[in-house]
């Protein structure tokens, strides 16, 4: 599986440690989440949601207009939803700043890697995907704009 570096790290991370460990790993990503720019503190209103998403995530992309197209990601996500937070904080790690062709190519199942589906439920692991599918509609449309 071809992926961008910092999400290539992240899959060796969560395939280096047992299920429990994973579990840990998420809940550290979740708090590494940063927070949003000013321009999108009513996430409800200038973010897209992501109704996968058993918590409340909204989500923007942005793609510089460099030659790169290198991918822009913000999140919103309450605290009190960990899981959520860490789906979200895996993608800003992995796909923050890398170009739109990578962002782009990266594979719609990727999440398996992590091993992640014997830790959090399907529900959970479907609000992933669906992260991963918004994102890459997003860059899409920067792309062709």
């Amino acid at each position: 599986m071809s992926l961008p570096p910092a999400l290539a790290e992240l899959v060796e991370d969560f395939e280096a440690v047992g299920p429990k460990d994973r579990l840990q790993l998420l809940l550290e990503l979740s708090q590494e989440l940063p927070d949003l720019p000013e321009r999108y503190a009513d996430a409800a209103d200038s973010m897209e949601q992501v109704h996968e998403c058993q918590s409340p995530l909204f989500l923007a992309v942005e793609v510089d207009d460099d030659e790169d197209r290198r991918v822009h990601l913000f999140f919103s996500a309450p605290p009190e939803a960990p899981t959520t937070r860490g789906f979200a904080g895996i993608m800003h790690t992995g796909l923050d700043g890398e170009p739109a062709s990578e962002v782009l190519a990266v594979p719609d199942d990727f999440y398996t890697a992590l091993g992640l589906t014997q830790a959090v439920s399907p529900l959970r692991i479907r609000g992933m995907a669906a992260m991963l599918a918004r994102i890459k509609k997003q860059v899409r449309a920067a792309v062709a704009a």
